[in-house]
């Protein structure tokens, strides 16, 4: 279970006196102690789960990569590979992520399993990507792939 995976790991980090990984740990440990306390606040005494930790963790990736564009955009080229190394240790949480034709078919066969036709069905195809896919799938690339094949 990741939330066991990442003390360990920081553990390991502090051992290894790998200052970006434990910087990356922490944030990601402080990220999810957030969630666990608004997760509590909404009577979920357990904190968040697996999947919400996979969103958590795809939603820093996807923040690092945006902030990695702006750097190069502002020749800031040291901040964008810090941002870049990051990416490296968050992703070490994910599973393996899905490339476009794997996302293409996943999303085909999702239409097809759904029954889905339209615009109108859009929210339960990304909501049954999301629960089939967590961590493993862009899915703003497959929310474009939906739109286009419900006829957006």
């Amino acid at each position: 279970m990741i939330r066991e995976q990442i003390p360990d790991a920081l553990k390991s980090s502090l051992k290894d006196k790998d200052v970006r990984a434990v910087s990356t740990l922490r944030l990601i440990m402080a990220a999810l102690k957030d969630r666990d306390i608004a997760a509590r606040g909404k009577g979920n005494a357990e904190g968040i789960g697996e999947d919400e930790i996979l969103q958590m963790l795809q939603t820093m990736v996807k923040q690092r990569r945006e902030s990695i564009s702006m750097y190069e955009k502002g020749g800031r080229l040291e901040l964008a590979a810090q941002e870049a190394e990051e990416i490296v240790i968050i992703q070490r949480f994910l599973p393996e992520q899905l490339d476009a034709s794997a996302t293409e078919a996943a999303v085909d066969k999702t239409i097809a399993d759904l029954g889905a036709s339209g615009l109108k069905d859009m929210g339960g195809v990304m909501g049954a990507l999301r629960d089939n896919f967590a961590g493993q799938m862009d899915f703003s690339r497959a929310s474009g792939i939906v739109k286009a094949r419900l006829g957006g």
